[in-house]
């Protein structure tokens, strides 16, 4: 059942997911970096999750306002975890540095299998889509999951 999850799979998955984890990588050491780059994680990953919602489930009021609900919970979550922790900014060279973290990695691994699960689920049984406690929870993680990229970046930016 597997392998033939695996070879419906279309093609660009597979590409998706190795951008994500080299990206992933690239989070895991301390670098230096500007606004612009504090927003692509998400900028990339709230509409993704967005899509993913949207994609799965149509334009349901409740899966979406579930979406927002996750969104709104990572930031209060990350109120109280503050992550990351060591970030200084450099007001000569308008720049933040970070230290390195696998979190992100973590993060965009659960989003892509996550996402992945919820198409793989939806693709074998088409009545989930229109079970509304499956969309809500679904849409609930999406939000959650790529509103901790948001936070993650407003809390890089209060560095400054």
């Amino acid at each position: 059942m597997i392998l033939q999850i695996l070879q419906r799979t279309p093609l660009w998955v597979f590409g998706l997911f190795i951008a994500l984890v080299v990206l992933g990588v690239q989070q895991s050491r301390p670098r230096e970096i500007g606004r612009a780059r504090i927003a692509l994680l998400p900028a990339i990953f709230l509409p993704l999750s967005l899509w993913g919602v949207w994609n799965a489930f149509g334009p349901e009021t409740l899966t979406f306002a579930c979406w927002l609900v996750g969104v709104g919970a990572a930031q209060l979550i990350n109120q109280y975890a503050r992550l990351p922790r060591n970030v200084t900014y450099a007001a000569k060279t308008r720049r933040f540095r970070v230290d390195g973290s696998w979190t992100p990695l973590a993060m965009m691994m659960a989003i892509f299998f996550m996402r992945y699960a919820i198409a793989v689920a939806t693709a074998m049984h088409p009545s989930l889509r229109a079970a509304a406690p499956f969309a809500a929870t679904a849409g609930f993680a999406y939000g959650l999951m790529s509103g901790l990229f948001l936070a993650r970046a407003r809390r890089i930016l209060e560095a400054a």
